[in-house]
């Protein structure tokens, strides 16, 4: 009796036909197609090969054919489980939202002794001390935090300089790690300093409670300096002295640095890069100007158009590319971020690209004066007095009213990709977001008009560019790989 059936019965006629499964396409370049699915599994075909998926023509037990029944493009006569395993990829790309707010935010003093002109909140002179977060408006947020139901809760400490208010800081995650005890989070503390008033209590809190630090670097010392200007003009000075002092304390994976781009770094990309590398980074995120508060004001962010900064992203991006093929390693931050969404089934969890939004879900704010904001560009937008996303206050809103009110729900309600115009047929949905603060704020719509939104140009043009990138050059698709699975 024979243990295996005969190789004829798995054998399937050529003409038993396949279906297709929900996809999008979009057109790259030179005739070329890219296909998406619910999953954000992606493939790229000639626009003949999409005629003839799309007509029900493509051959069985071809290259193409395979790889989009592995991908679950298609179901056929023998992949009956493939509708199961497309719902559990699905399921587990939209796990994340169960958690609810994992980011909290508080903004424990608007005193800065900076004067960024591209800075996106007002700030006060560094003797303003009522514009300190107090104690109870400390405790009333606390309360707010821990009635979130994440597993995981990191609380970011911002300004102005946050760091000018250390008392409040400590107090915080005294209390934070007291009420900790019982609630049993897996709970985080992170600095956001520009590190120029980093001393060595701070440092000693840090140690002692493994708060992250996370700083700004815009460049070289001349760039820097005029992009982030302090009194006696030594912004750069301190921000490196201060690097290297964390690290130390620290350890070198504890600090991390942030720059924005403003139109005097447009041409210094590769100088940019190198700072960071002379730094002892291991990576970049090339991010542009935002359209809120004081970078409004000052017309810092009209200062250049999504060309220009696309311009300067993929000069960057290709630049360090070109340093990874010659055996350095360093990674551009908003690529890997993408790439994690496009090359394997998880989230990276970055407010920007969720859909629904982030905002209120993803990062909450709890500003000085007890009102909770949306998202950190939300209160910015109050700043400049649009009020839209403001969710309550501290002293006088329940959990409930913050985050079951209607100053969060409708415009989460609206901010479901797949159900957006434009975005529902988009092939780039998949791995894209949703951000109705910033098309409220360009253009006075929660949704906003998708041809006229600098959100979905900057973002549709990354992904084409990095789905380009992989297709022509296989060693830069493994480089990519490396980067998605970066943690």
């Amino acid at each position: 009796m024979a243990r295996f059936l005969e190789l004829t019965e798995f054998e399937r006629p050529l003409d038993a036909g396949y279906r297709p499964l929900p996809y999008r396409f979009m057109p790259l370049a030179a005739e070329r197609y890219v296909l998406t699915n619910m999953a954000g599994e992606y493939a790229v075909m000639e626009r003949e090969t999409l005629e003839e998926f799309a007509r029900g023509r493509l051959v069985p037990r071809t290259q193409v054919y395979d790889e989009l029944k592995a991908k679950h493009f298609l179901i056929d006569a023998d992949s009956d489980v493939a509708l199961d395993l497309l719902a559990l990829k699905v399921r587990t790309k939209l796990n994340p939202l169960a958690n609810f707010t994992g980011l909290h935010i508080f903004v424990v003093t608007l005193r800065c002794e900076h004067s960024c002109p591209y800075c996106q909140v007002s700030r006060a002179n560094d003797d303003r001390r009522e514009f300190d977060m107090t104690r109870e408006t400390a405790l009333k947020s606390l309360d707010l935090v821990f009635g979130s139901p994440s597993p995981a809760i990191k609380i970011e400490f911002q300004g102005g300089e946050s760091l000018l208010n250390i008392d409040l800081i400590e107090f915080i995650v005294d209390e934070a790690k007291r009420r900790n005890e019982t609630e049993r989070r897996d709970l985080a503390f992170v600095y956001a300093t520009n590190l120029a008033v980093l001393d060595d209590r701070a440092l000693e809190l840090a140690a002692r409670h493994d708060i992250l630090v996370s700083t700004s670097l815009d460049g070289p010392a001349d760039l820097h300096n005029r992009n982030r200007p302090r009194p006696g003009g030594d912004s750069h000075a301190r921000a490196v002295a201060g690097i290297r002092r964390a690290r130390m304390a620290l350890g070198r994976d504890r600090v991390g640095a942030l720059m924005t781009t403003t139109a005097v770094s447009l041409n210094r990309v590769r100088d940019i890069i190198d700072e960071y590398i002379a730094q002892d980074f291991d990576r970049v995120f090339l991010r542009p100007l935002s359209p809120y508060g004081f970078a409004l004001k000052t017309k810092f962010y009209q200062s250049y158009d999504q060309k220009r900064w696309l311009d300067f992203y993929f000069e960057g991006l290709d630049y360090i590319l070109e340093l990874n093929l010659g055996g350095f390693t360093f990674v551009e931050h908003y690529a890997a971020t993408i790439l994690k969404k496009m090359l394997t089934p998880f989230q990276p969890g970055y407010v920007d690209l969720m859909s629904p939004a982030g905002i209120g879900i993803g990062a909450v704010v709890y500003n000085y004066d007890g009102d909770v904001y949306a998202s950190d560009e939300a209160r910015m937008l109050a700043e400049m007095g649009d009020t839209t996303f403001r969710l309550g206050n501290v002293h006088t809103s329940s959990y409930e009213d913050i985050f079951l009110g209607e100053a969060l729900l409708e415009p989460l309600e609206r901010s479901f990709a797949a159900s957006v115009p434009m975005c529902s047929w988009c092939a780039f949905e998949p791995w894209c977001g949703s951000d109705p603060v910033f098309h409220h704020a360009t253009q006075g719509d929660f949704v906003g008009k998708k041809p006229l939104s600098a959100y979905c140009g900057r973002n549709m043009a990354i992904f084409k560019g990095l789905i380009e990138r992989m297709s022509d050059r296989p060693q830069v698709r493994e480089i990519f790989e490396r980067w998605a699975n970066i943690g």
